[in-house]
């Protein structure tokens, strides 16, 4: 197995994809994304293909020449088809590679499987378990792989789904799937992913501030203590700064919803989260009160840590309204300091 150190799973929504665009050369190196489009129920055929076509396109620019994933998995199984069929018909000038996975219909798998097959780029088998390891999972993912064309190039995301304090045993059940799994083919890319981010309400930050355990780091804290040769060859993967219900919902336009969004931070063994207002007359300076805040962690890395860093510090210090940002920006500033941040813990 070899890739990347780092499997980020993202919305293909502009916070995001700017998120990655101001990453360093360096990060960008270690990141290879799992781009998940969201759902897109009851749309007319042509209005179906056209937003997918332009999700693609816009993640493939962002892409450029460095591979990435791109999958639907809140889709029904007409957009699954529709996303087969852009990507196929891009394939010349898209990094992207398609996912299928043991629980898609058959015809989503075979229309995957030939992509691969066709354009040399690979796919892969993203293998949900919310749970426990079921064994009958693994005898449904074998009988995939035997349909993979010897030649493809197949990568396994082994996705957790929501880690959270209820799931105390996920690197214990991690470490059973790995076992069923990895002996099935020679994976290019082997990734466990987990969200461990929590869902935002306004319980959760009825205080104003929010430290939450990064429960799905230290998950893979565990794992990686294994005594198991191939832990040290996995790719650490995440959902960001959002929840795994969260990365479904595009950002607010600040018009609807609650009057508040959140400035987010990562440290080594925590997410913070700063409640903030989206309109008032006093709006911009509680903005910078709650970048203010996250500058003082003993944990904040300094301004030139990052583009996200570097943000909060020129927030926390600037002069009326300009730059204290919007939903989109926020999720943005805290995506770009937790990937960067995410990158240097795995190198270290």
């Amino acid at each position: 197995m070899s890739g990347p150190l780092y499997v980020p799973v993202l919305p293909t929504k502009p916070h995001a994809r700017q998120a990655y665009r101001q990453m360093s050369p360096a990060v960008q190196a270690a990141v290879v994304p799992l781009w998940n489009l969201p759902p897109r129920a009851g749309l007319h055929a042509d209005v179906l293909a056209t937003d997918v076509r332009q999700d693609v396109r816009e993640v493939s620019r962002v892409q450029r020449h460095h591979p990435a994933w791109v999958d639907a998995p809140f889709a029904d199984e007409t957009q699954l088809s529709v996303l087969v069929d852009v990507l196929s018909a891009d394939a010349d000038l898209s990094p992207l590679r398609p996912v299928t996975g043991p629980e898609r219909p058959e015809e989503q798998q075979n229309a995957t499987l030939e992509h691969a097959r066709s354009t040399g780029n690979g796919l892969a088998i993203r293998v949900m378990m919310p749970g426990e390891w079921d064994d009958a999972l693994g005898h449904d993912v074998r009988d995939l792989v035997a349909r993979v064309d010897p030649a493809v190039e197949a990568d396994l995301l082994l996705d957790l789904g929501t880690v959270r304090a209820d799931r105390p045993d996920a690197a214990k059940e991690s470490l059973r799937a790995l076992d069923a799994l990895l002996p099935l083919m020679p994976w290019r890319t082997a990734a466990v992913l987990g969200g461990g981010f929590p869902d935002v309400t306004a319980r959760l930050l009825e205080h104003g501030t929010a430290v939450e355990p990064r429960w799905d780091w230290l998950a893979w804290r565990e794992l990686t203590s294994s005594t198991r040769e191939f832990v040290r060859r996995l790719a650490y993967g995440d959902y960001g700064i959002d929840s795994t219900r969260g990365i479904t919902r595009g950002p607010s336009s600040g018009n609807g919803g609650p009057p508040w969004g959140v400035l987010r931070y990562t440290t080594d063994e925590s997410f913070v989260l700063v409640k903030v207002p989206t309109r008032g007359d006093d709006r911009a300076a509680a903005i910078r009160a709650g970048a203010q805040e996250l500058l003082a962690l003993p944990d904040f890395r300094g301004a030139t840590a990052g583009a996200g860093e570097t943000w909060l510090r020129d927030c926390a210090r600037g002069q009326g309204p300009k730059g204290t940002g919007n939903t989109a920006v926020w999720l943005q500033t805290g995506n770009v300091q937790h990937m960067t941040y995410v990158v240097r813990s795995l190198r270290t």
